[in-house]
């Protein structure tokens, strides 16, 4: 099984960095992850946030592949939506390029109403439009001259130059914790991303089967968002409490009003262990976890945070070393 993590660019206030010193920073250690023999690195994406979370996750993407030789990388995910659909898969293929190979283009909702309002999108039309998209995205990208004309996207002519590396198409991962999503996943992807889950898992199985495809060609990324290996548990969670605080109240906030919610509001940090939306855990314990989750859900690449915002990055990559010496194995 491979391994991958994932990073949103956060820099909280009060920091003491500079945004271009947390970007350069998170950038060198995806090298670091590289070296150590993690497999990928996928970048979120929201907008108008006000502590610089990354809002161009191609970018960000491209900036890492261009200083690593074997990641895998690309968005986890896009809110697709939001993109010119023509322009998106021009992004996507020059990174495929500069990368020779490497994209895995990860593609979801959202759910933030100021998003869609500030770049000027009804928000109740989102899945209307990553229906459309991805269609076009994926002809485009597989070498066609691509004339489309749909409810929100009309296209005369288009055909990509430079084209994807990867044949017919870098993969299409689809995210979301509901049932569209699925269904989403399974008629216009190549897999589905997201954390593990269940539930997730079996309504994607299900709509692959009404869509007529193969349940056993079924392809499956994700893990746990919070999983932080530490020989001292209980010090390390001490260290990243407030900062895992940081970035779960602000999840909240964005949830009111929506249509995803998938935690309850936290009250204090203890809750984040008693609810196990964070697990800080020994070598032996992260791998007995796995083991649970992909008997369950059978990802072929496992993936976590690699940190939350404003924590010193030396406590990340010691984490993540630990991992890669003690945990990666059980797996190889």
């Amino acid at each position: 099984m491979r391994f991958g993590l994932t990073t949103d660019f956060r820099n909280p206030p009060g920091s003491g960095k500079s945004s271009a010193q947390v970007y350069a920073e998170i950038i060198e250690a995806m090298v670091f992850a590289e070296s150590i023999g993690f497999d990928a690195a996928y970048i979120f994406e929201h907008h108008f946030t006000g502590d610089d979370y990354v809002s161009s996750p191609l970018i960000a993407a491209t900036a890492i592949a261009a200083k690593t030789r074997r990641l895998r990388v690309g968005p986890d995910i896009a809110i697709l939506p939001l993109y010119s659909p023509v322009r998106a898969a021009e992004d996507g293929a020059v990174l495929d390029v500069i990368s020779n190979g490497r994209l895995d283009f990860g593609v979801g909702l959202g759910y933030r109403s100021e998003e869609y309002a500030g770049h000027g999108i009804d928000i109740n039309h989102k899945g209307s439009l990553a229906n459309e998209a991805l269609q076009i995205i994926r002809r485009l990208w597989q070498g066609e001259t691509v004339n489309f004309h749909g409810k929100h996207f009309n296209v005369e002519g288009a055909r990509l130059s430079p084209q994807p590396v990867q044949k017919p198409n870098p993969p299409i991962w689809v995210g979301g914790f509901s049932k569209s999503a699925a269904r989403r996943a399974a008629r216009y992807g190549d897999g589905y991303i997201g954390p593990s889950n269940k539930a997730m898992y079996d309504m994607y199985l299900a709509e692959l089967h009404s869509a007529g495809k193969d349940a056993g060609d079924a392809r499956v990324m994700g893990g746990d968002l919070w999983l932080i290996v530490s020989e001292d548990p209980d010090r390390t969670f001490a260290a990243y409490a407030p900062h895992l605080m940081y970035w779960f109240k602000s999840y909240s906030k964005w949830f009111e009003g929506t249509d995803t919610q998938p935690w309850p509001p936290i009250n204090s940090a203890d809750e984040l262990r008693s609810r196990h939306l964070v697990n800080v855990v020994e070598p032996e314990a992260a791998t007995a976890l796995i083991k649970q989750r992909i008997s369950e859900v059978p990802v072929e690449l496992y993936t976590m945070m690699l940190s939350p915002p404003g924590i010193e990055m030396k406590a990340a990559m010691e984490s993540i070393e630990l991992f890669a010496r003690k945990v990666m194995p059980n797996f190889r």
